[in-house]
């Protein structure tokens, strides 16, 4: 597996105290409605710690923005993402990683990511931002989706949609597996 590049901790700790600030709630108050401890949340508006997809979703449905809001880089003319560059980010109980390759405009919000996952641990995801919508396509490997009581499999090129605003789940089923997932927020 290439260099893992660390999580772009300047964007996010910029991101945080942005949408914190516009939002008008203390350091405190995010951290109680994300469910994480206010050290935790200071070090990552400071610029440091390893923050997990999960942790990053908890401050995004608190601060009622989609993830992609938090780590998403400033918006250049032309964006060039390399295979296996870009901001990597992690999960905490799941061979699992998201990569965000494009942010949609404000007014219309579509999120596009790579993600990899390994077959072991499953990645669940907590209900995202009221509305939001999932699109996934495997471009390779096996991959078990879905909201926990409709999962469905899927294979190479098999596309799937679900809400995203309901508990959900991602399973590799097979090594080396990838799909894109686009993200669509009201």
């Amino acid at each position: 597996m290439p260099h893992e590049p660390a999580p772009p901790l300047a964007t996010i700790a910029a991101a945080l105290r942005h949408e914190r600030d516009r939002v008008g709630i203390s350091l405190t108050e995010l951290a109680r409605r994300a469910g994480i401890a206010k050290s935790t949340l200071s070090q990552l508006e400071s610029g440091v710690g390893n923050p997990s997809v999960e942790t990053l979703w908890a401050l995004g449905v608190a601060l009622g923005v989609p993830f992609s809001r938090l780590v998403e880089p400033p918006a250049t003319s032309i964006q060039v993402i390399r295979a296996g560059e870009g901001p990597r980010i992690r999960a905490e109980h799941a061979d699992f990683t998201g990569t965000l390759l494009a942010a949609g405009s404000a007014h219309a919000r579509r999120d596009v990511y790579l993600i990899e996952l390994e077959p072991g641990a499953i990645r669940t995801a907590e209900a995202h931002t009221p509305r939001s919508v999932e699109h996934i396509v495997v471009a390779a490997g096996r991959l078990r989706v879905g909201p926990e009581s409709d999962l469905v499999e899927l294979g190479p090129g098999d596309y799937a949609t679900f809400p995203g605003d309901a508990p959900h789940r991602y399973e590799a089923l097979a090594p080396g597996t990838f799909a894109v997932l686009v993200m669509e927020h009201p």
